[in-house]
């Protein structure tokens, strides 16, 4: 996201670099421009993430090919998503469980 907001950045072209659709990622800006920010959610910041396909079991795979994502916050927490999830949804849930 952030390299995609780059001052003369084109998000087609990003999208390209890591393999995903110019249309996620034009989505997932439009979804965190809708997230009121506060004093408090000035300390989030978005941490680079790798994508990777390691050989998975075949149960694991089906979840990957679902669309499912995993975040593990700095302090331990994991949160699983679908890719249905609702952006201010998940951003609460990040919020209150960096706080803690």
């Amino acid at each position: 996201m952030a390299e995609a907001d780059a001052p003369g950045a084109s998000v087609s072209v990003v999208a390209r670099r890591y393999d995903l659709n110019a249309n996620m990622l034009f989505t997932w800006r439009r979804e965190l421009a809708a997230v009121p920010t506060s004093d408090a959610d000035a300390a989030l910041t978005f941490v680079p993430a790798a994508i990777s396909a390691p050989d998975l079991p075949l149960a694991e795979a089906a979840c990957a090919a679902a669309g499912r994502m995993e975040i593990v916050l700095a302090e331990g927490h994991r949160i699983i998503a679908g890719s249905d999830v609702d952006a201010a949804a998940l951003a609460r849930v990040v919020r209150v469980l960096s706080r803690r």
